[in-house]
């Protein structure tokens, strides 16, 4: 059974860090990415990486936030810096096996506010 386990999510004040993980257990993940959804808007990708770490990113999160992965502990990780109010949301990790499965995290709700 495949379980995602996301933490690291809360309040922050503007101009603040956080870093996101998301564990994952029983497959083996090719790609690995970040999704997120405020309030009233649909979900959007916030980045993406490969299992030969190619990343990809959303151009409102470019040069603030940085994905990696570790392949060993099967964990992806969003290390989000120069945190705006707009990038308050839940926070979704999305995984993708070798045979295209995809599989979500229950989400982490990011704050940022004064």
């Amino acid at each position: 059974q495949v379980q995602l386990v996301e933490s690291g999510g809360g309040l922050v004040q503007p101009g603040g860090s956080l870093r996101l993980s998301c564990a994952a257990s029983g497959s083996i993940f090719n790609a690995m990415g970040w999704y997120r959804q405020a309030p009233g808007k649909q979900r959007e990708l916030v980045a993406a990486i490969t299992s030969g770490g190619s990343t990809n990113y959303a151009d409102s999160v470019k040069g603030r936030f940085t994905i990696s992965r570790d392949n060993a502990k099967n964990t992806v990780y969003l290390q989000m810096n120069s945190l705006k109010p707009e990038d308050t949301a839940v926070y979704y990790c999305n995984m993708r096996t070798w045979t295209n499965y995809i599989y979500w995290g229950q989400g982490t709700q990011v704050i940022v506010s004064s």
